[in-house]
């Protein structure tokens, strides 16, 4: 069950990875075209939402990052719970490879990053930006090079990222943040626990659900944090039994009926508004500066030793285990997809280098950061792609013949 729910997912998002790069690629084409002005003009648009006494003020590009990708977030969270409870990480070893990959994957970049500080002469401040992934451009490379490779791999591609994700989140309030609004912040955990105790001793009807996720993400933009952290933190509570009445998971309900939407609504809207990079005021003596270097080399290097080896270890100290069914050439292309930072890694890059857009450390930023996760996504494009093939020259063992097997051993 888990391995065909999964599939189907593979099958939306391979579809979904194509849109999302159409989107990345008119982004960039407006960007550095006439209509640019109007472009970033429209992202810095501020639109207000008003229900009542309540009114939020927001710019269309945080109405995207905050409101439309919470509902991203949500759905991998009920995924990620599906999978623990139901699936592949039901096995904590399984579970325990992808949490200390991810681990490895924030040690390695910032390692490799600040071995090039200093010797090369890179900016210290600047060790944070190779660390995160971008877990939707991430996925949409594997939808779309996915075919044929194990359901395990996305599972595990999905852990891994989101704890990474979180992982980020924490260091940018660790590092950058100017203080949090603990009294909505406080709220907003107590509508998550009142919610999981009435999860669990009643039945809510589906509007309730609505409801309460918008509580909570209304509380998590005032406390000021992320509202991915909420997001996947509201997935955890929501029931994956079945209903009595009806025997339908309301878990396994909403990612069916989200998942078209975020496929293809919210991951192309984020593309559009986050890939607009303008490479106005670039040079090509900048396209080898200190900074480019280690942010690049800490996304393509520093990522794909620290998740894979990460990963390896945990696996040769028996602490974790390979996901199912996948080659370590495959596990080493997931690590090599880590490296695409993109809009996370251009996110951190303004808060650690504070300034105008077309500033030097701004532009090297944009630099270091497209340079280093494209060329991790094309090595990882180019080995998954080697490794789906090589699947299917030797594909794995296929279940009829074992079940008929079986048959004829009970006769």
């Amino acid at each position: 069950m888990a391995r065909t729910l999964t599939l189907d997912f593979l099958k939306t998002e391979a579809a979904s990875g194509a849109a999302l790069g159409l989107a990345a690629v008119a982004a960039l084409a407006v960007a550095n075209s006439p209509w640019a002005a109007d472009y970033f003009a429209w992202l810095k648009s501020v639109h207000a939402l008003q229900i009542g006494p309540i009114r939020l003020e927001e710019t269309i590009s945080d109405w995207i990052k905050e409101g439309l990708m919470a509902v991203f977030f949500l759905v991998v969270g009920l995924e990620i719970k599906y999978e623990i409870l139901r699936g592949e990480l039901s096995d904590p070893r399984k579970l325990a490879t992808p949490v200390l990959a991810a681990l490895g994957g924030m040690i390695g970049p910032a390692a490799v990053y600040l071995l090039l500080s200093a010797l090369i002469g890179a900016p210290h401040g600047g060790w944070p930006i190779p660390l995160a992934t971008d877990i939707a451009f991430a996925l949409a490379v594997f939808g779309v090079v996915g075919r044929g490779l194990p359901s395990s791999l996305r599972v595990f591609l999905l852990t891994l990222a989101i704890v990474d994700d979180l992982g980020a989140i924490a260091l940018i309030a660790l590092l950058f943040s100017e203080g949090t609004n603990w009294t909505p912040l406080i709220w907003a955990v107590g509508a998550l626990a009142v919610g999981a105790v009435a999860a669990r001793r009643m039945r809510i009807a589906a509007p309730f659900w609505v409801l309460g996720f918008a509580l909570v993400w209304y509380l998590t933009v005032l406390s000021g944090l992320s509202t991915s952290l909420t997001a996947v933190a509201f997935a955890a509570i929501v029931p994956i039994q079945p209903r009595a009445e009806d025997g339908q998971s309301p878990l396994k309900e909403a990612m069916h009926d989200l998942h078209p939407w975020n496929a293809f609504l919210v991951l192309p809207l984020f593309a559009f508004a986050k890939a607009g990079v303008s490479f106005a005021g670039l040079s090509f003596e900048q396209a080898f500066a200190p900074l480019v270097v280690a942010v690049a080399l800490g996304l393509f290097l520093g990522k794909q030793v620290g998740v894979f080896g990460a990963a390896w270890l945990a696996s040769a100290l028996r602490i974790g285990a390979r996901p199912s069914g996948a080659s370590w050439i495959q596990v080493y292309g997931v690590a090599l997809l880590c490296g695409v930072g993109f809009t996370m890694s251009l996110f951190i890059g303004v808060l650690a280098f504070p300034g105008a857009v077309d500033s030097p450390e701004q532009i090297e930023v944009k630099l270091g950061v497209i340079g280093g996760s494209v060329l991790s996504a094309l090595a990882a494009a180019l080995v998954l792609g080697l490794g789906a093939r090589r699947r299917v020259a030797r594909p794995a063992e296929d279940p009829a013949p074992a079940e008929a097997r079986a048959s004829t051993r009970k006769d």
